[in-house]
């Protein structure tokens, strides 16, 4: 079972039935012990860091999301999801997020308009299972006004431009996150979720495209 985490940011619904279209049994939760006792987690996010956050302890969530992640609990941040994983964000003044990555989130640079809204290609930094038969250069959906800064550019496995080349694929051990989202990325975003739930060793329950060989 895979827990998708409720804390109020949105677009949970989205994320669910795309895991429904790929056959794998997810649930919807804002409980601590149902995410605790999930095989593997995903972080969903639209909104702002610091609601993010109040949200998050207010459902004394972020042990629980710490924890996971210290444990190498299969785990998958999407875009505020992604963020909200580093240790501050930049976004409305200053504001200590989960930090179980480091790093900082940051504006993007003027210029180019904001938010960056819309479809953008991710250039594919060395090889690695979330990659698996996704072709370089594919296009993906954003919506974002914010990007991350890792402390650690090791994690960084993907990246995109947009008024500068940023991050918008980081992963560590069992935790990977993506600044765009899957769930509206169409067949190619599907085949990301796809991937991580193999990487997670979960199996598809219903037909789908879950465990596609071409």
């Amino acid at each position: 079972m895979i827990a998708i985490v409720d804390y109020g940011a949105g677009n949970l619904r989205s994320v669910a039935k795309a895991l429904a279209k790929l056959g794998y049994m997810a649930r919807v939760t804002s409980d601590p012990a149902a995410v605790a006792e999930a095989e593997a987690i995903i972080l969903p996010g639209v909104g702002a860091a610091a609601d993010a956050m109040e949200n998050l302890r207010r459902f004394g969530l972020v042990d629980t999301l710490r924890d996971a992640v210290a444990q190498n609990k299969p785990f998958f941040g999407v875009c505020l999801g992604l963020q909200i994983l580093f240790a501050a964000s930049e976004e409305g003044g200053w504001h200590e997020c989960l930090g179980v990555l480091p790093g900082t989130v940051r504006r993007l640079p003027p210029g180019p308009k904001t938010p960056h809204m819309g479809w953008n290609r991710v250039k594919q930094i060395g090889d690695h299972p979330l990659w698996k038969k996704i072709p370089d250069d594919s296009f993906f959906y954003f919506v974002h006004s914010y990007y991350v800064d890792p402390g650690d550019t090791s994690t960084v496995i993907g990246e995109t431009e947009y008024g500068l080349t940023f991050p918008s694929v980081v992963a560590r051990g069992n935790l990977v996150g993506t600044q765009f989202h899957p769930e509206k990325s169409g067949d190619t975003g599907l085949w990301v979720y796809d991937n991580f739930c193999q990487m997670a060793g979960l199996v598809p329950v219903a037909a789908g495209l879950g465990g596609r060989t071409g």
